[in-house]
């Protein structure tokens, strides 16, 4: 039964009230609750009316009162109060059809759910709103919202998809533009099929939904070596990534001559594939991107710079190793580098992981596995500590994808690891120098959700 309460909060405004877990909340101030968003939307109010059903269908209302915007302190079976929306798509580059066998069932869920856009960031297709949702994000002011958008020509959306309804979308993000309704905007660029004239064209149709368009990441398609049978797709060259920078690049400053920002920006990958010179801080603007990895690279070079802006020369950190993913092993060392040059007693070296669970051509560190970790580094000189980044790990967990455990590699190498947030200049420099790392906060992910972070368009994570 949907929307039945599993706990109250001890101390909290509901239980003051007296509400009793294993009750049903139907409705609060006279709306009646589907799922997450009308709960946390109608329950802000200091004043809250309250509609519950017993086990046995008897009915009884009670007043909560509490500070504005004050939780409310229930807790449901899940954490949408309903079932995850899956996709209805068949997407030509889903990275969720190349995931090898045999791994956690829930790595195979894909989801395509505006309430997950909106409350922790996912993307969306909107190939699966009726109108009934749709006014609802438009009644109940959701925003912003992430939308995969791929290409902005309804015959090759409906191709790329694999879904009749998929050249609507672009209708739909206008109706939601109209209602003041803020989007995101992530394209993965699919060579010879995406990007060019057909790049060009989406670029120029989302930039008319601007101020509603805040900004659009253009990232390149990720190939596990588990495709027999689907789409033939291929990587990026060196040169043809330089051609989407400069497409990119070129609509970029002409949108931002007329309107002051730049509305669109590739992915750090984009730029490491090209061998091209990463843009500087400022180009990144307020870096509301980084999800899809637009300026990370940066900003973890101008956090690190901060974090050396000391005299190091006195410390004495004890010899290390730094494990990552293929693309960002040459920055991590220039960077090594510049830290050992502030501190001449530093010891220490990076270890670019390959890629063989997933294959060669997935580069980033977010989908290196514990198994590869310890094939690829056992009999290597590690020093006294290992360094991972945070994103190899499933969020709030010590387990890698293969589900091996942090300590398994420890043993399996003979040195203590220590997880650093990779996305963190600051705790990367802190953690090299050997000096104590605070915990790093766990990540807001429901317990029943972890398809919400292993199910990335394109495979970015």
């Amino acid at each position: 039964m949907k929307n039945v309460i599993v706990s109250v909060d001890r101390r909290s405004p509901a239980e003051r009230a007296g509400v009793q877990a294993g009750e049903r909340l139907c409705s609060v101030n006279g709306h009646a609750v589907e799922d997450v968003l009308d709960y946390r939307f109608y329950c802000y109010d200091p004043v809250l009316r309250l509609e519950l059903e017993g086990a046995g269908g008897q009915r009884r209302r009670l007043t909560v009162r509490k500070g504005e915007g004050e939780e409310l302190g229930l807790s449901f079976a899940t954490y949408l109060m309903d079932k995850a929306r899956s996709c209805a798509n068949r997407c030509i580059f889903c990275f969720v059809d190349q995931m090898p066998p045999g791994m956690r069932e829930t790595l195979y869920f894909k989801d395509d759910d505006a309430r997950l856009s909106f409350l922790m960031g996912n993307y969306i297709t909107l190939t699966n709103l009726s109108g009934r949702e749709i006014q609802r994000i438009l009644d109940l002011r959701i925003s912003p919202i992430n939308v995969s958008v791929h290409t902005t020509d309804p015959e090759l959306r409906r191709e790329m998809l694999r879904n009749r309804r998929a050249g609507e979308s672009i209708q739909v993000m206008r109706r939601l533009a109209a209602g003041h309704i803020k989007m995101n905007c992530q394209i993965v660029a699919c060579p010879e099929i995406n990007d060019g004239p057909a790049l060009a064209r989406t670029l120029r149709e989302l930039g008319e939904l601007y101020p509603a368009v805040e900004s659009i990441a253009v990232v390149p398609v990720g190939l596990t070596r588990y495709r027999e049978g689907l789409y033939p797709l291929r990587t990026y060259t060196p040169g043809e990534a330089a051609g989407v920078l400069d497409l990119v690049e070129g609509f970029a400053a002409d949108f931002f001559r007329k309107h002051g920002t730049s509305l669109a920006w590739c992915s750090d990958e984009f730029y490491l594939l090209a061998d091209r010179p990463l843009p500087e801080k400022g180009y990144y603007e307020e870096m509301n991107q980084l999800e899809n990895g637009v300026g990370m690279l940066r900003l973890l070079q101008s956090q690190a710079a901060l974090a050396m802006d000391e005299d190091l020369s006195a410390l004495a950190p004890s010899p290390f190793a730094v494990a990552t993913g293929a693309a960002a092993a040459p920055f991590l060392r220039a960077l090594l580098e510049q830290v050992k040059g502030r501190c001449p007693a530093l010891t220490g070296a990076v270890y670019a992981i390959e890629n063989r669970f997933f294959g060669e051509t997935i580069t980033v560190a977010g989908l290196v596995t514990g198994g590869d970790l310890m094939e690829q580094l056992r009999g290597r000189n590690l020093g006294q500590r290992l360094l991972i980044p945070s994103v190899m790990l499933r969020s709030g967990e010590r387990v890698f994808l293969d589900d091996v455990s942090v300590e398994e590699v420890e043993r399996a190498l003979g040195v203590p690891v220590t997880v650093v947030d990779g996305e963190d200049g600051f705790a990367l420099v802190d953690a090299m120098l050997g000096r104590e790392l605070s915990p790093s906060p766990a990540a807001s992910m429901p317990e029943d959700g972890e398809y919400y972070r292993y199910n990335p368009p394109g495979g970015r994570r």
